[in-house]
């Protein structure tokens, strides 16, 4: 799939502009244009987003912004925060929106309010945390809980563990010893691994799953409880309410697995999965952070949900994020897009952003069920940008692919007092980060322009540029800097699948290949149909994997 395919009329004046703007190179956009940095960024809040090196110029921004009105976009913003029945095919709104509103908001929607539930489960989820964090919540036998270990796979695993990870130095010191851990994997090997390490005594585990009916994170479950009875006894009185913390919106199979009412908090159908972090599936972050740490990145979402819903696109970072991404999609065939952030602990952000994008707008199927004829999600990926420079950046420098990159990085770090000892020479690290992130994005953009000497080297060292790229630069990653960061991409995702005409809230893709996994587990054990029954290849494997 290559150049968009729509007869709509703004569609065809972009596919024109992008036609005018073959041929130009970004080494040249700013030779002409000493403004080009003043006009092509925006300053929001905590973070800065620069597009300057993206290749567009202001009538690109016009002919978008005529797209996105042409394509209803205020509409279905509009009918977001209304709590609409947005996601067609599932019959459900889409309201991970409303999981950050503040008490004093009013929310209510088919005679619901949904801002007392959602804050009636903040405050259960706060009486838990306060209790977990004092070391009042004990065992079985009597001893406060050191680890908690979150037990969830997809949504219920990417987000919590990177906001854990990435708000480390947010860490509020509790009075009692507390370690988070996390196990997704349905092999059991994250499991195993950490069953080794700790104590059946003063382990809780948290049971994060939306449906409660997930294989990987009901295998896991098991397990635990069956390490736990192994450890304490089996006819041990309270196990299952003094070691399990179940979040799901199937409150019943929480019951009926075990899990006392007390002891689950909720969700609700029209919060998606990779949309969830901000509810109680973000307990292992409350643990980390505490509530205060908690409402703060729940205050970020809310102010960037506000910056969505009520700026003018010229000025609206979401919009402008997710535009030009279509710029770059669609018009210049770009299907590629790296993540690199240049802190260390946003290095499981490229992961989460991979789902949020791609489960969510990797969809060939338009809204009407009929097939499209033009690229929607591109690939994403990516990694750490000091480790990325080591692994792929050759690609991105030299390689035969375009590659669109969004550097993100924060201006300032180690400001803490628990860095005070070795600030210097960890500012000095800062600062190494901070140069690398500024010169690979320039050289990505201007290439041989960027190098002195470029046209006396040999081939072999020479740089193509012209390779847009994208830098956000927060002030400081705290914990309202990062929700507003994660609030803004879903809001980029949301601004694409409009375009795209796609529904960006389902995923029917994953759920296949699960099904028949539940056939091929019983071939493997011998309970199913003959090997005659698949296809040749898995046959064959199969027929390996019995006799081995």
């Amino acid at each position: 799939m290559q150049t968009i395919k729509p007869q709509g009329a703004s569609w065809q004046a972009l596919i024109r502009h992008g036609e005018a703007m073959q041929g130009k190179h970004l080494a040249d956009m700013f030779a002409q244009d000493s403004q080009r940095f003043d006009t092509l960024h925006r300053q929001w809040g905590p973070i800065l987003f620069d597009f300057s090196k993206q290749r567009v110029e202001q009538q690109t921004l016009t002919h978008l912004m005529e797209l996105a009105e042409a394509q209803g976009l205020q509409g279905w913003i509009d009918a977001l925060f209304a709590g609409e029945r947005i996601n067609n095919s599932e019959d459900r709104a889409a309201m991970h929106w409303a999981l950050r509103l503040p008490a004093t908001a009013i929310c209510e929607i088919d005679g619901e309010d949904i801002t007392g539930k959602v804050h009636a489960q903040i405050e259960h989820m706060e009486q838990i945390v306060r209790q977990i964090r004092a070391g009042q919540w004990r065992g079985a036998t009597g001893e406060a809980i050191t680890d908690v270990v979150n037990i969830g796979v997809g949504g219920s695993d990417l987000g919590p563990l990177m906001v854990h990870g990435a708000l480390t130095d947010s860490r509020l010191p509790s009075p009692s010893p507390l370690s988070i851990h996390f196990a997704s994997t349905m092999d059991g090997s994250q499991l195993s691994q950490l069953l080794g390490n700790l104590s059946p005594h003063s382990t809780l585990f948290i049971i994060s799953s939306k449906s409660f009916s997930t294989i990987d994170t009901l295998t896991n479950a098991a397990t635990a409880r069956h390490w736990l009875q192994r450890g304490l006894g089996e006819a041990r009185t309270g196990l299952l309410d003094c070691h399990f913390l179940g979040v799901s919106s199937a409150l019943g199979k929480m019951t009926e697995w075990g899990i006392p009412s007390q002891n689950q908090m909720h969700l609700w159908d029209w919060v998606g999965g990779r949309y969830s972090l901000w509810s109680a599936i973000g307990l292992p972050v409350a643990l980390n952070i505490g509530m205060q740490g908690f409402r703060e990145l729940l205050a970020g979402a809310y102010d960037m949900d506000e910056h969505f819903r009520t700026t003018p696109w010229m000025d609206n970072l979401p919009v402008l994020l997710g535009m030009i991404g279509v710029w770059n999609t669609n018009i210049l065939d770009i299907n590629a897009h790296a993540i690199l952030p240049y802190d260390g602990r946003l290095k499981e952000l490229p992961n989460y952003f991979e789902q949020l994008e791609m489960e969510s707008n990797g969809k060939s199927v338009n809204r009407a069920g009929e097939p499209v004829e033009y690229a929607t999600c591109p690939i994403i990926w990516g990694n750490v940008g000091p480790n990325a420079q080591h692994a792929f950046y050759q690609l991105l420098h030299q390689g035969t692919e375009a590659v669109t990159c969004d550097f993100i990085v924060p201006a300032r770090r180690y400001l803490e007092v628990q860095h005070d000892e070795a600030a210097p020479e960890l500012l000095a690290q800062h600062e190494l980060a901070l140069a690398n992130c500024l010169a690979q994005s320039r050289l990505l953009a201007l290439g041989d322009a960027a190098v002195k000497g470029a046209a006396d080297m040999p081939r072999n060292k020479r740089y193509r540029g012209n390779q847009p790229s994208s830098t956000l630069l927060l002030d400081e990653l705290t914990p309202y800097s990062l929700g507003a960061l994660i609030a803004l991409y879903e809001h980029k995702v949301f601004v694409q699948s409009v375009m795209w005409d796609i529904n960006p809230f389902d995923q029917w893709g994953v759920e296949m290949g699960k099904k028949i996994a539940v056939d091929t587990l019983d071939q493997i054990r011998g309970e199913g149909a003959s090997l005659s029954s698949t296809d040749g290849s898995t046959a064959g494997l199969l027929e390996k994997i019995l006799r081995g």
